[in-house]
């Protein structure tokens, strides 16, 4: 068994897409409307946690708040959907502070695609 000693590290924040989303349970548009509004929700945590600064937070939270909307129409435009996550995903990939939210991005975008 390794140990790790951790002791004087500091860790601000840490994106954990195995317990928060589950983009592989996804079937219908609701439920991708559902992980979509999860990962808005871990955007946020990360804004506020000063992860992501508030100006790309705003924009990040704004592309994904109206890929929402558009999951939940009755016929979803797929095209849309993913250029909203799309848009999203770019502003997160230029910040290194927030490198690993990408992961859940790309899983967002695989669940776009596989259930549109």
């Amino acid at each position: 068994m390794s140990t790790f000693d951790q002791r004087g590290q500091k860790v601000n924040y840490q994106y954990n897409i195995a317990g928060n989303l589950n983009f592989g349970g996804a079937t219908t548009s609701a439920d991708v409307a559902l992980e979509l509004k999860k990962l808005l929700q871990e955007v946020t945590k990360a804004t506020l946690a000063g992860v992501i600064d508030a100006e790309n937070g705003v924009e990040v939270e704004s592309n994904i708040k109206k890929a929402v909307i558009q999951a939940e129409k009755p016929q979803p435009n797929k095209q849309i959907i993913l250029d909203y996550i799309n848009g999203a995903k770019a502003i997160i990939e230029s910040l290194t502070s927030a490198a690993g939210l990408v992961g859940g991005f790309m899983q967002a975008i695989e669940m776009i695609r596989r259930v549109f």
